[in-house]
């Protein structure tokens, strides 16, 4: 299908990093998207805690994945959250990727807008969960 678009293959790699610079770049990016909170977070962590999965994710899913080129943190963040609220059972991530949707530039109406996309794939419990992290996170100012 690609070739019948011509977009040339292999596509070139996306890869900002190296394995040495993951950990520090998956930082940053986390960073970005906690804000003040990571240091505290990385802090209280229990020795025996700190190796998995914050570290591995801080590696692979933000020192290798969101640091790519190709999309642009606030629609990974975005994506992200529509994923976790889609798996079900992750409600402290949700809201944490709410916070993180907010803190890169989305707003609570574009949550709302991929929240109403998700309903037909999800089903309502799922993507009720997802509003009510909206809502608990992302208040409207009327609540």
């Amino acid at each position: 299908m690609l070739v019948e678009r011509d977009v040339e293959l292999p596509l070139p790699g996306q890869s900002t990093t190296t394995p040495e610079m993951r950990f520090d770049e998956g930082w940053k990016v986390q960073e970005a998207v906690v804000g003040d909170r990571l240091a505290e977070m990385h802090a209280s962590a229990s020795p025996d805690t700190k190796a998995h999965p914050e570290t591995g994710s801080r590696r692979t899913a933000s020192g290798t994945t969101y640091t790519r080129t190709g999309l642009e943190l606030a629609t990974r963040e975005l994506l992200t959250f529509v994923i976790i609220v889609a798996q079900g059972g992750c409600d402290a991530q949700a809201r944490g990727h709410v916070a993180g949707n907010v803190r890169v530039g989305n707003s609570r109406a574009v949550l709302l807008d991929a929240l109403s996309q998700l309903v037909p794939y999800i089903g309502y419990p799922r993507t009720l969960n997802g509003l009510a992290a909206i809502n608990e996170v992302a208040p409207t100012e009327a609540s």
